[in-house]
């Protein structure tokens, strides 16, 4: 068995103990269409899943054997620049609200991580920013009911 199949056991053995863990957690009642354990039994379900598929694959010797790539050179510049991005998402989130911080967030993160050189390019970052801030939003917002901060500055 080699390291894909290990690692994939041990994230099988440790998802279905933690799925283990969840059948104690209270059930769904009137008022709470969804208890307390439904996602993380899916998440933790899927990850026993793929860490199944994982350590079989391993083990029936069907995924390509390849040599490993050339590593690719380190950017500590772009790790820093990244905690910066996500420091100052941190510190303005209160003070723009969710809504515009994160799409300032998601539009500058991707800007920094690969700048766009096209005009499409630049309609793609700003499409996929306002639409990820929109799911979030109405995920957690309006499906899950989680208060999520308004600006001071903006009220929104």
């Amino acid at each position: 068995m080699g390291r894909d199949g290990i690692a994939g056991l041990v994230c099988l053995v440790t998802s279905l103990a933690l799925f283990a863990a969840t059948i104690g957690l209270p059930e769904a009642s009137l008022l709470v269409p969804v208890g307390p354990g439904f996602y993380p039994r899916i998440i933790l379900g899927i990850t026993a899943a793929l860490s199944a598929a994982l350590v079989i694959i391993d083990f029936t010797g069907r995924a390509t054997r390849l040599e490993a790539p050339a590593a690719a050179p380190k950017n500590y510049r772009l790790v820093l620049v990244s905690f910066a991005i996500v420091g100052v998402y941190v510190a303005l989130l209160p003070w723009l609200g969710f809504r515009i911080a994160t799409l300032v967030f998601v539009l500058v993160m991707q800007v920094a991580l690969e700048p766009p050189r096209s005009r499409n390019s630049w309609l793609r970052v700003l499409i996929v920013a306002v639409v990820t801030t929109l799911i979030t939003y109405f995920v957690f917002e309006r499906y899950l009911s989680v208060l999520l901060p308004r600006g001071r500055w903006t009220d929104f």
